[in-house]
């Protein structure tokens, strides 16, 4: 296989695009058989009756062919949906690399807590973010697993388990191309903790005479009803619809317990079997790997067939609203044989539900890493340090930004330097580098490579105040939200891991007096308590907070240029305070008489 992705991708696409055009000329081949096929079962037909000159047994003939081709008209049209599909999904995947993928993914808008200490500073979860940039799962649970690996760091050893996967998984283009073209639905909407919670309560129905009964009594129903039709005998088929309301009546509560319980978290189970099966049939060299494939392995049904089964019980509930259904459903006691066979299901399936949730859910996050890396093969993975708390990245950039256009910076921290003051004027790249230092240590602690050449780092706990607003409905004053936010960063030192602060205009809502005296002993109450980070600010007054630290801070900066009234900027960090401002020639420049 092309090791260049953008090849390889190319390639796969065109294949895809020559399959999708022969289906197609297959598709109006098929259709104009069955139209010839017609045309001559009406000739056949008007020879039989109209002229008498065949049998009309000859009708038989052009049905059979027309069957034969109905039935294989379907597989050429599943196999071009399933083309179309997997030419989606090159598509996207070569507008990844392309940089034109925001707004076409999956957002994960539903994980985002806005009280988390960096998951909205970061861009985590919505349009164009990293979520979406990532996520390529079909299922809830792997969806919920990514989500999880970003929102909560790894531990060390966990996050090299996770490299060794997707360092494996990377090349896999078919396990990758034959899971994103499962199934018609975009993506199974199975809640995977309903479902493996529903799968551990206990039966509610577990008498096997009773469901031994509500298969014999619509047998018996039936032959009553052809004992009236054919000898008139009508009481054995009334004494059978009294047995049938005598046995709904019994159970009726208990039955619409256990329908209730199902129909909610064992919906659309279909897409999930499917990829059960398909992970069922590959096997891998690294620990993490094996692993989740062998919790996949049970005595019996593989667990594909089973979720199958069940899901088929699921549909066949739902049949239960067909007219047809509502008058006989009854008679076959179909409900209630339903909900024997699910109870059946639960007893022996239900306590392993959560582990192939799991699996499923974490082979799919591992997946997404893998096409990440693969996609983008001058990114790294990190090296995590045992020794003391450190941060010391070379040429870091932010992998949402455009990489032939963003200008990568390194930023070391560790030993006595525990915080650098990033002082430079509006728009030189402040709020970007703190994002960049944030979104890779979120990167590095999911186990995904990170934009840079090089990263070392101990784990850490990340702390933001990046995008913090003020609240309406919540009578929450953009300075109060802060300062919330600050005091839950302070908090975290408290915990076991190193905190990571990075701290964007820090207290820029009140006067320069109570800012300069609020951020110094913020600061250092936060270095105090073993923490290290970055700070950004474009009132010089705070630069002086590095010489109240002495050796634990340091001044970087950001410079930019004005020349015949338009700004540039080089977006390069550079030691020291930044000796200058853009604000009054940024307010000329727009018309303003300052």
């Amino acid at each position: 296989m092309n090791s260049d992705p953008r090849h390889a991708y190319s390639e796969r696409l065109e294949a895809r695009r020559a399959a999708v055009a022969q289906h197609d000329r297959r598709h109006r081949t098929i259709g104009n058989l069955r139209l010839l096929v017609f045309v001559s079962a009406g000739v056949v037909a008007w020879l039989a009756w109209g002229r008498d000159a065949v049998s009309p047994f000859w009708l038989a003939l052009p049905a059979a062919v027309f069957v034969c081709l109905i039935v294989a008209h379907e597989r050429v049209l599943r196999a071009r949906r399933a083309g179309q599909r997997a030419v989606e999904h090159y598509e996207k995947a070569l507008a990844r690399m392309d940089g034109q993928w925001a707004g076409a993914g999956e957002t994960g808008e539903r994980f985002l807590d806005k009280a988390h200490p960096y998951a909205e500073d970061l861009d985590l979860f919505g349009k164009a973010s990293l979520f979406e940039l990532l996520c390529t799962a079909r299922t809830r649970m792997g969806e919920e697993t990514l989500a999880h690996w970003l929102l909560a760091p790894a531990d060390p050893e966990v996050v090299r388990m996770r490299h060794a996967a997707v360092t494996e998984l990377g090349p896999m283009l078919d396990l990758r191309e034959d899971l994103a073209v499962l199934g018609e639905d975009v993506r199974t909407g199975v809640h995977p903790e309903a479902l493996a919670a529903w799968g551990e309560e206990p039966p509610l129905l577990e008498s096997r005479p009773a469901r031994i009964a509500a298969f014999i009594i619509p047998c018996l129903v039936a032959a009553s009803g052809v004992l009236w039709a054919a000898l008139g005998w009508r009481d054995p088929f009334f004494a059978m619809l009294a047995v049938v309301a005598i046995f709904i009546a019994r159970y009726r509560r208990v039955v619409g317990r256990v329908v209730e319980a199902v129909e909610q978290p064992a919906q659309d189970l279909a897409l999930l079997a499917q990829v059960l099966a398909r992970l069922e049939r590959e096997s891998f060299a690294s620990a993490r790997l094996a692993a989740l494939r062998t919790a996949l392995n049970v005595q019996g049904q593989p667990p594909s067939t089973r979720i199958a089964s069940l899901s088929r019980f699921i549909e066949m509930l739902d049949s239960r609203d067909n007219p047809a259904m509502k008058i006989l459903g009854p008679l076959m006691l179909w409900t209630e044989q339903l909900a024997f066979a699910i109870e059946a299901w639960r007893r022996v399936s239900g306590t392993a539900l959560r582990r192939w949730l799991a699996a499923v859910g974490e082979m799919e996050a591992l997946c997404a890493l893998a096409a990440y890396a693969w996609e983008h093969p001058a990114d790294v993975f990190p090296e995590f340090a045992s020794e003391a708390a450190c941060f010391d990245g070379a040429e870091l950039a932010h992998p949402l930004l455009d990489a032939a256009r963003v200008v990568p910076n390194s930023v070391r921290l560790g030993g006595d330097l525990r915080v650098l003051i990033v002082s430079g004027s509006n728009m030189s790249g402040k709020s970007t580098l703190l994002r960049t230092v944030g979104v890779n240590v979120v990167l590095a602690q999911a186990g995904a490579p990170v934009r840079a050449r090089r990263l070392r780092l101990s784990p850490l706990a990340l702390g933001a105040s990046i995008r913090i607003s003020d609240s309406l409905q919540g009578g929450t004053s953009r300075f109060y939200a802060e300062i919330q936010r600050l005091h839950q960063i302070m908090e975290l030192t408290a915990g076991p891991l190193t905190v990571l602060f990075l701290l964007d205009e820090l207290l820029h809502g009140t006067n320069s007096h109570d800012r300069r005296i609020g951020a110094e002993a913020i600061v250092r109450g936060l270095v105090e308590r073993g923490a290290m980070g970055l700070v950004t600010t474009h009132d010089l007054a705070l630069a002086h907070v590095a010489e109240a630290l002495a050796l634990r801070a340091a001044n970087v900066h950001f410079e930019d240029q004005f020349q015949n009234g338009r700004m540039t900027f080089d977006y390069r960090l550079q030691n020291g305070v930044v000796e200058k401002s853009n604000a009054l020639e940024l307010m000329r420049s727009v018309g303003l008489e300052v």
